[in-house]
């Protein structure tokens, strides 16, 4: 079952976007050599919680903290844990924000550093393979166009699809239908109507497509250890395009300054 959102539905997620975009900001501003990745689930928890809006990830079907921060060859899910960040790390912080009765959930992966041109080749194509994926939701567009935007763009420049973890719906839960993979063909799946809100979250690796998963049950990471990143957007397609929910634009102040 799809739940399609009213226009009033898709404003309450586009405000928790924009929490959710602050959130994320907070934390970039305390990434660094040596925090520890607990220490910055702690900022984003109490971040959100002092803006009377509830971290979506914390106890979500047992998840102990309120943020995924995933280290390197991690894809998703990682625990916030002691870890200490290391310079040449890169981190991938998803979290979700839940506010009047929706979700808005966003990814991003930094760089802690300086990491190598191979990497920062990785970073720069998952972030442009989300941009060419929602180009691609057009009102004669399928789940389908989704997944072959992401496949296409990435695999022409040598990296590799995660199959197993796929976008989702997003609303009133965390995870909806439809499924939304990063691989596919061009015209299959679901129709992208009026009202669609996903999530959409390439999962891209520098090496293989092949991933396992860890004995705590959470933490996914690459069978070759080799990195891997992670972006992702709340998006809404309305009035015919896409609309995205979520936003960068704090991030990217803050990257910004901190690069100046």
């Amino acid at each position: 079952m799809i739940y399609y959102k009213t226009i009033d539905d898709i404003e309450t997620i586009r405000d928790n976007g924009d929490l959710l975009g602050r959130t994320h900001a907070e934390v970039a501003k305390a990434l660094k050599a040596g925090i520890t990745t607990k220490q910055l689930d702690k900022i984003a928890e109490e971040y959100i919680k002092d803006h009377n809006a509830v971290p979506s990830f914390l106890n979500y079907n047992g998840f102990p903290a309120s943020l995924c921060i995933s280290v390197n060859e991690v894809v998703v899910h990682g625990i916030p844990s002691e870890y200490e960040l290391k310079e040449g790390d890169i981190v991938s912080i998803d979290c979700g924000v839940f506010r009047n009765g929706f979700h808005a959930d966003s990814a991003y992966t930094y760089a802690i550093g300086e990491i190598g041109q191979d990497i920062k080749n990785l970073l720069a194509t998952t972030k442009e393979s989300l941009y060419e994926a929602i180009s691609s939701m057009k009102p004669t567009s399928r789940i389908g166009d989704i997944s072959f935007a992401v496949q296409s763009f990435v695999e022409k420049k040598g990296f590799s699809v995660v199959r197993e973890l796929v976008g989702h719906g997003v609303g009133k839960n965390l995870h909806e239908k439809p499924d939304v993979p990063n691989f596919g063909k061009r015209g299959r799946g679901t129709k992208i109507e009026n009202g669609l809100v996903i999530a959409i979250e390439p999962m891209i690796n520098l090496g293989a497509k092949n991933i396992v998963q860890e004995r705590d049950g959470w933490t996914i990471r690459t069978k070759d250890r080799k990195p891997s990143a992670h972006y992702e957007h709340t998006v809404a397609f309305k009035d015919g395009k896409p609309d995205i929910l979520t936003t960068f634009e704090y991030i990217e102040k803050v990257l910004d300054k901190q690069y100046a």
